[in-house]
């Protein structure tokens, strides 16, 4: 474990200082023109802008430099200073570094729009591919690239590829960006184009990896088996890859994942999730403490669509991080979260304090902020909920009046325990001195009351149905909003059928409820000074109470009154069903056209009172309640759609998951392959290669296939069958010892005989032949060394 951590250690250094001589060679390229940079370039007087065409054409070095500067901080200010171009082209030779550096900086403005002229440079831009500074090589593709001639499509193919193998990863991140200009200019170069793409992706470097992905999504979406090689690599050179090449990468990577891997299985309390998957997860979770909005947004998508369920979790807490870095990421980030509560809300409910509206918010954020709030209504936080939508109700804005008092009626049948809260609520309303709260508060009473009659269930404790529909009855008068005074109508009309006893003694017209004969009597008085929706319920409240009670004189004299009025009105939707009603009531009350001259016998079918009263109480019931949960058709998170709530043509759609997934095999390269450990590289090198290995479970015993060397610790007792490195040595110090020993007895003995010397002078060249071939076996037993048979092991 000790030699893995220290090679990965080795590894994550190396990635580290490699990454970090790349990012200080990319942000301070530009320091020498930042350096000569002064804020009196702002402000340049006219007189300056015209001497700037002289300047240009001077020797002097200093004076072009000097108009060079002064022509980008006009094009940073938003002049169109293309007037300059034929003199600017002319010094994209110029030997002053400084000058052919803004000279680029110029083209790349303006060479799409005077592509004629750039033209007459081709060759200069051509000659600097080869230039020995990267940022001049990458800024002369990035020119030529820029000019918009579809007839040297050919020579930009030729410079990406030249620049796609160059040993600056600067210039080869140009060269992927160029690809894409490419494409947009010829749409035939694809194939050249996509084998760029292909020896890109081979790319080590992470500093152009993230282009290289742009480039692919742009040039060749489809082609995914390109990725089969280099899946793995991606995955693990994300984190270093650039900001925005991080997020253009996931992107890649994700559609990758649900195109060509199989799905994450749950099954019960177990989660299967593919090998590959699971990188992709492992790499991508680092990188939700980015300071990049569009990096964590990347990383959210990826969880959101490739995760199992029980790591959803995950990417609540960064998307509401985001919320408070600035007022545009928190319009971005507010739909997202949108749609991920549709499915997450559960997540979300602990965290609603995120989403109050704030007094400095934009409408479009209050409006967004709302729908949440009202998908988080839950029985324990509804108390504080109610309080905010009652203090929304009094906003400037009419939309977020219209949603906050929307929510109290949708919390009030979502929750139970909140109805008879909500009801208090929205009554009071109706006091309101602001038409639009009044309105709108009688808007969602009247749904509230038609589903509770339909339901047959009691709205709450303190107000009936019938109670609620007459309090609204009798307010009429202080309401002016249309549309209210025409669900008041409605209400009355649908739901008037009493039979009010008091006493003993009948109130109102037989078979009608006491206040509504009188708000039909309202509604004639003002009938010509009111809206078209308001004559509408109008006369369709005098059809019914008719309907109800034929029998009653001032009933009909009301009905009379209001379709004679509604006959010559100037709405011809009014005229209409003044018309269908008179004709409707015929039959059913024929006491109604008694003194009409001008009514026509009826024709055809006439209707018995029983029918009309099936037609005009049984048939449309009004308006439908808002509904409750929202749909993102056809928008994914992270896409521009769900921000803007259209179909936008960038967008791409999230592809399926397979069930099976393509053979893994295809993803097998040799960077899977993990390098030796530290340790045991350290280990062979110091240790003679006939020494056992000590981290193996059985001792091993090493024996010469050849005869023994004079010296050799070769035995075959048990002595030596060593099983760690440390006995090696203790036991070669105590032979080493002994050897010595016995050399200074026979020293001794030597020196006490007296033939000795001569013995020894006749056994020299002896010695010398056994120490001869004594090297020549440790040379044949080190070649058996490589041998398979050279080693046994024995258990």
């Amino acid at each position: 474990m000790s030699g893995l951590n220290l090679n990965a250690i080795a590894e994550n250094a190396t990635r580290l200082g490699t990454r970090l001589q790349e990012t200080i060679s990319e942000h301070t390229r530009d320091l020498a023109i930042a350096r000569g940079a002064s804020s009196s370039y702002f402000d340049t007087p006219e007189d300056k802008v015209r001497n700037i065409r002289k300047q240009l054409d001077s020797n002097s070095d200093r004076e072009k430099l000097d108009a060079m500067k002064r022509l980008i901080a006009l094009i940073s200010k938003g002049r169109n200073v293309s007037e300059f171009f034929a003199q600017v082209v002319k010094n994209v030779a110029s030997h002053n570094l400084e000058i052919r550096k803004l000279v680029y900086i110029y083209l790349l403005r303006y060479a799409e729009h005077e592509p004629d002229l750039a033209l007459l440079s081709i060759n200069t831009f051509q000659k600097d591919l080869s230039d020995p500074n990267p940022l001049i090589r990458a800024m002369a593709l990035r020119v030529l690239s820029g000019i918009r001639v579809p007839m040297i499509g050919s020579i930009v193919v030729l410079a990406i590829k030249k620049c796609a193998s160059d040993i600056s990863p600067y210039v080869r991140k140009a060269a992927a960006m160029a690809i894409h200009q490419a494409y947009k200019l010829d749409s035939g170069l694809q194939p050249e184009l996509i084998e760029i793409i292909s020896n890109l992706l081979r790319d080590r470097s992470p500093l152009s990896i993230g282009s290289v992905a742009t480039a692919f999504e742009a040039v060749c979406p489809t082609r995914l088996d390109l990725l089969h090689k280099h899946y793995r690599r991606l995955c693990r050179t994300l984190v270093d890859v650039d900001e925005w090449g991080q997020a253009d990468l996931m992107a890649l990577l994700l559609r990758y994942a649900r195109t060509m891997l199989p799905r994450p299985v749950v099954t019960g309390d177990r989660e299967e999730v593919d090998l590959d998957v699971r990188l992709l997860l492992t790499s991508s979770e680092p990188l939700f403490q980015s300071y990049n909005p569009a990096v964590v947004l990347a990383v959210v998508r990826v969880f959101y669509y490739a995760a199992p369920p029980s790591e959803a979790s995950k990417i609540i807490q960064p998307m509401l991080r985001l919320l408070h870095i600035s007022p545009e990421v928190e319009r971005t980030v507010l739909p997202y979260l949108l749609m991920v509560s549709q499915s997450l809300a559960h997540l979300l409910i602990p965290s609603y304090t995120y989403f109050l509206i704030r007094s400095d918010d934009i409408p479009h954020v209050k409006r967004l902020k709302m729908r949440l709030l009202r998908l988080l209504i839950t029985s324990e936080n509804y108390q504080a909920l109610l309080r905010e939508f009652a203090h929304y109700a009094e906003d400037a804005d009419d939309t977020l009046v219209k949603d906050a008092i929307g929510a109290i009626g949708y919390s009030a049948r979502l929750v139970p325990e909140s109805a008879q809260q909500c009801l208090s609520i929205l009554m009071s309303f109706i006091q309101s001195k602001h038409s639009v709260v009044v309105g709108n508060a009688v808007i969602v009473l009247k749904q509230l009351v038609q589903s509770s009659l339909q339901q047959g269930q009691a709205i709450g404790t303190s107000y009936s149905s019938t109670g609620i529909i007459s309090r609204l009855a009798y307010s009429f008068e202080q309401i002016t909003h249309p549309q209210a005074r025409a669900c008041i109508l409605w209400l009355v009309g649908q739901y008037a059928a009493d039979e009010s006893v008091q006493n003993g003694i009948k109130i109102g017209p037989e078979g009608v409820a006491p206040w509504a004969p009188d708000l039909l009597r309202k509604s004639a008085l003002t009938f010509t000074q009111e809206e078209p929706i308001v004559k509408l319920q109008a006369i369709t409240l005098g059809a019914k109470l008719i309907v109800l009670s034929p029998a009653d004189r001032t009933l009909i004299l009301l009905n009379r009154y209001v379709l004679s009025l509604a006959r010559y009105d100037m709405n011809f939707d009014v005229r209409d069903r003044a018309r269908m009603l008179g004709a409707l009531l015929v039959g059913a009350i024929p006491s109604l056209h008694e003194d009409d001259e001008e009514q026509e016998a009826p024709g055809g079918v006439v209707l018995r009172r029983e029918q009309v009263r099936l037609v005009l109480f049984e048939g449309k019931l009004g308006a439908p309640a808002e509904k409750d949960v929202l749909h993102f058709d056809n928008q994914t998170v992270g896409s521009l759609g769900a921000i803007t709530g259209k179909d936008m043509a960038a967008d791409s759609v999230l592809p399926d998951w397979l069930e099976q997934g393509v053979d893994p095999a295809l993803r097998v390269s040799e960077d899977d392959a993990p390098p030796p450990p530290i340790a045991v590289q350290s280990l062979q090198s110091a240790v003679p290669r006939s020494i056992a290995s000590s981290n193996l479970a059985s001792p091993v015993v090493l024996t010469p296939t050849g005869p023994s060397p004079s010296g050799s610790y070769v035995r075959t007792d048990a002595k030596n069958a060593w099983t760690n490195l440390d006995e090696f040595y203790e036991e070669s110090t105590e032979e080493e010892e002994e050897e010595e020993t016995e050399s200074e007895e026979d020293d001794s003995e030597e020196e006490s005989e007296d033939g000795e010397e001569r013995e020894e002078h006749h056994e020299g060249p002896e010695s010398s032949e056994a120490e001869d071939e004594d090297k020549e076996s440790g040379e044949e037993e080190e070649d058996d060394d490589h041998s398979p048979h050279a080693i046994h092991h024995t258990s």
